[in-house]
This record gives structure tokens, sequence and C-alpha cells, in this order.
């Protein structure tokens, strides 16, 4: 085999691995998010996690920490209280991840609230109210 050959096998062979372990973390996160669901859904028992759903886990690129992202039903007083229990409960979960993952380390649990949402409704209240304002000098105009 040629220098160039081989050269240009191994550079298939980095690229390859490059983008094998570029979606690790992704792959991670998803059996992370479905197992963090269950646990939360169904093995924690606290009445402060009713409304918890957990929307989106992203992992560092070492697997050595996640952040979660989850979304409450309620109010502001009641995003707090299921935060705080999260958070008491992360070692916990932890733990349970790791007897049912089988990864060499256990990710460090970071509980996030995910505001996507309420973002959402707020853009689509401006563009609602965008949307009144533009009508009533129309009718104005009309009289």
């Amino acid at each position: 085999m040629t220098s160039k050959n081989s050269f240009q096998l191994v550079t298939r062979h980095l690229s390859f691995v490059t983008v094998f372990e570029m979606r690790r973390p992704e792959r991670v996160a998803e059996l992370l998010q479905e197992e963090i669901a269950q646990i939360v859904g169904y093995e924690l028992e606290d009445p402060r996690l009713v409304g918890v759903t957990v929307t989106e886990v992203r992992v560092s690129d070492n697997l050595r920490d996640a952040r979660v992202f989850v979304m409450v039903s309620g109010d502001e007083a009641e995003h707090k209280a299921a935060l705080e229990a999260l958070r008491h409960a992360a070692m916990y979960v932890r733990k349970q991840l790791g007897l049912s993952l089988s990864l060499r380390h256990t990710p460090e649990l970071h509980f996030v609230r995910d505001t996507i949402e309420e973002k959402g409704a707020r853009v689509d209240q401006l563009l609602e109210q965008i949307k009144h304002e533009g009508e009533a000098p129309e009718r104005k105009e009309e009289e």
C-alpha cells in the first residue's frame, strides 16, 4: 500500500470516528431523557413533581454532565418548588440511571427550567396584539 492510500484510509477512519463520537452525546441524551422521564413520572412520589415534564436533555461532550430541561404546569411558586424537589432528588435519579444504563460514568444531573413554551406564548401574544393594532387604524379610516 502506498503512503498516499494509507493516508486516505486513516483520514476516512478518523472522520468516521469523529462522526461516531459526535453522535454519542446525542444518543446518550435520548436515553437519559427517556429514563429520567420514567423515574420522575413513576418512581418519585413527591407531590411537587406532579406537573413536571422532561422536555430535553443535553449532555456534555465528555458525558460527565447533563442539563435536564423540564417544564412545570402551574404558577411561579409551583415552578420553584418543583425545581427544588428535582434538585433534591438528583442523586437518587442519578443512582437509578446508573443501575439501569450501562454507562462507564453516570452524568451529574443539573435540572433547568425549560422556558421555550412560555417564550412561544409571549410571541403569540405579541403577534396577536400587533394584529389588533393594525386592524384598529383600518376601521377608523372606513368610518
